[in-house]
């Protein structure tokens, strides 16, 4: 089930993401703004509050009920939030897809939690939520991203100009996607 706990490794597990990780959320982000700065969009000052991410958590969670989004939160020993992975754009029918995003605090970096948990969360779309496919896209000068989709079973498929507004501009991105299965279609048939 998507809800079960999965061990990463170095005491990190990652579980569903919930509206009482708002805090959590807010001071490993904080933390980490610096650090992620050059791969993520410009935000308000709202959005590094215990508030804004009680907020961001509260529709997060309303559209995973819808079935758009499967939220998760890597937890360390004492269950604070020190990275996430989202699966959003979620597709049914015959696409079957959808779009990875993630993140790990820069306390955390560089012990291959990011690997481990975007691993983690193929299988789960693949033997779960019966995906056929997860698409990621990482701005060109991201190395250290390219790596852990490269890792993690992820192809190059396309190079997309202008892609998203990232550190106050639009940035050009490479397009990975993984195919999870060449199975038939099988469970939910409806369309997305």
């Amino acid at each position: 089930m998507t809800d079960a706990i999965r061990p990463l490794g170095a005491g990190v597990r990652l579980r569903p993401a919930a509206v009482a990780d708002a805090a959590s959320f807010a001071e490993a982000l904080t933390r980490s703004r610096a650090y992620m700065k050059p791969w993520e969009p410009v935000r308000p000052e709202s959005y590094y509050t215990e508030e804004g991410q009680r907020e961001r958590l509260a529709a997060l969670l309303a559209d995973r009920e819808a079935g758009r989004v499967m939220p998760w939160v890597l937890g360390d020993a004492d269950d604070r939030v020190v990275g996430a992975v989202n699966l959003n754009g979620i597709a049914r029918g015959s696409f079957r897809s959808a779009i990875l995003g993630y993140w790990v605090d820069v306390a955390y970096a560089g012990r291959g939690l990011a690997t481990a948990a975007v691993r983690t969360v193929c299988e789960l779309a693949r033997d779960e939520l019966r995906l056929h496919r997860v698409e990621a896209g990482t701005v060109l000068a991201n190395a250290a991203s390219q790596r852990v989709l490269a890792k993690c079973g992820f192809e190059e498929f396309g190079l997309a100009p202008r892609y998203l507004h990232i550190d106050g501009a639009w940035r050009d991105h490479r397009l990975f996607q993984r195919i999870l299965h060449d199975g038939p279609v099988t469970g939910d048939p409806s369309p997305s």
